[in-house]
């Protein structure tokens, strides 16, 4: 049976970065909607819980980044494994388009979802037109 998964491969960060803990950091999968009013930002991270996560704007990039912690199973001997835990963490650069001070979050069932609310003065809007007289 030679076929190939549809699921998107699990990214994580190269090895090469210098690390302060020795699980891997994994890149959360990540929609993003354009709607009238903002963004929204749908990030998948299954384990992770609103007290894992921690969100975190400084100097216009914003930081996600969620913990997951190791599940030991008592009384059971691991045979084969696929899945490894780790922690996750994705960051994006936030223009002044987004009003920063309304930024709001929600987590449910590993699923993130940010709402990204434009700034007033981003917002498009009718510019009215007179006739001269």
């Amino acid at each position: 049976m030679n076929e190939k998964s549809s699921l998107p491969e699990r990214k994580s960060y190269p090895q090469n970065i210098e690390r302060t803990q020795s699980r891997p950091t994994y890149i959360p999968l990540t929609d993003i909607y354009d709607k009238k009013d903002g963004l929204v930002v749908v990030s998948d991270m299954p384990g992770v819980d609103e007290n894992s996560l921690n969100i975190q704007l400084e100097k216009g990039v914003l930081t996600i980044t969620g913990h997951v912690p190791e599940q030991e199973r008592k009384g059971y001997q691991l045979l084969y494994s696929e899945y490894d835990s780790g922690d996750y963490q994705r960051s994006f650069s936030i223009s002044d388009e987004i009003n920063s001070e309304k930024i709001d979050a929600a987590i449910k069932n590993g699923i993130l979802t940010l709402n990204l609310p434009r700034a007033e003065k981003a917002k498009a809007r009718k510019i009215p037109v007179k006739v001269e007289k």
